[in-house]
């Protein structure tokens, strides 16, 4: 704005006539050809910068992208997906219930009476300043389905529960459970018996032997443990079962003289375990990559 061109520009209004013709017209004529110029060296520059930078980090723009890495699913998922296509495969339906549960559902109706001892079982996290509990076991929702469908009827219901435990390598305060549960008019052990040993067989691919334990569940009678026979002939515990307590029966409106059936829980965590042949269950939360990538 204070060249010499610029104040020959400006000065022109005072020439006369004849001499402003003369010397507007060179004054434009020399601000065009500087103006052209100027947007040449400065093209010039802006070649010269890109050239010194293509020197430093050269980039072949016709080689392939780094392909960006996909994630996968948690083995866990991949357990109950599979689980659950295969009781679907059976006729089983997959029911979900809330996390966060009522006394009411979660130990009442199943036959867990106030202050009785069975209550100890379940080593529970109360919500503070309310009567609602993280729920311990996913079978309040065997409860709740059977409040509003009609039997006959067969579900299996996935779902995190939680547990006021310790940890170590075999036990989690939060893990994953599968429960089951089967109502028919003639609906029997050997039932049971027949859907969890083909259950096993499809998920591990070959035919397993199990056994069944005497054992006490309140909201199950008789109750039995199952054990499925491992590597080197050793039996490993897998689930809870049982055939339904009548007074579950009663706590819906189902009457149990008509009405019988058998209920089942299994930790997908265990199954995870045994499936991918892992030795400690806190690796399935720990969120390490080193461990899930291998999955």
């Amino acid at each position: 704005k204070k060249g010499k061109l610029t104040f020959v520009l400006r000065s022109v209004s005072k020439l006369s006539e004849k001499e402003k013709v003369k010397k507007g017209k060179e004054a434009n004529e020399l601000r065009d050809w500087l103006g052209g110029e100027f947007e040449k060296k400065q093209l010039a520059l802006q070649r010269k910068e890109i050239e010194e930078e293509e020197k430093k980090e050269w980039i072949d723009v016709t080689a392939p992208g780094t392909r960006i890495q996909e994630g996968h699913l948690h083995p866990l998922t991949h357990v109950q997906r599979q689980a659950q296509e295969i009781f679907q495969g059976m006729g089983f339906s997959v029911v979900q219930g809330p996390q966060i549960e009522t006394e009411h559902y979660n130990f009442d109706a199943l036959n867990i009476p106030k202050d009785h001892p069975a209550r100890d079982l379940w080593d529970t996290f109360w919500l503070k300043n309310s009567k609602l509990l993280l729920r311990t076991h996913t079978s309040p929702v065997q409860v709740r389905y059977m409040e509003s469908h009609q039997a006959p009827l067969r579900i299996v219901v996935p779902g995190r529960i939680f547990r006021y435990e310790a940890t170590d390598a075999s036990h989690e305060f939060d893990i994953m459970q599968l429960e089951g549960l089967v109502v028919g008019k003639d609906i029997s052990v050997a039932n049971f018996r027949a859907v969890i040993q083909e259950f096993y067989k499809r998920f591990f691919d070959k035919p397993v032997q199990i056994r069944l334990r005497p054992s006490y569940f309140p909201f199950v009678e008789p109750g039995f443990e199952v054990d499925m026979r491992w590597k080197q002939g050793d039996w490993m515990e897998m689930m809870g079962a049982g055939m339904v307590h009548p007074n579950v029966f009663k706590a819906v409106g189902y009457n149990p003289k008509n009405w019988q059936g058998f209920a089942f829980g299994m930790g997908l965590d265990r199954l995870a375990m045994m499936k991918y042949k892992i030795d400690d269950v806190r690796l399935l939360r720990s969120g390490d990559l080193r461990f899930l990538q291998q999955f």
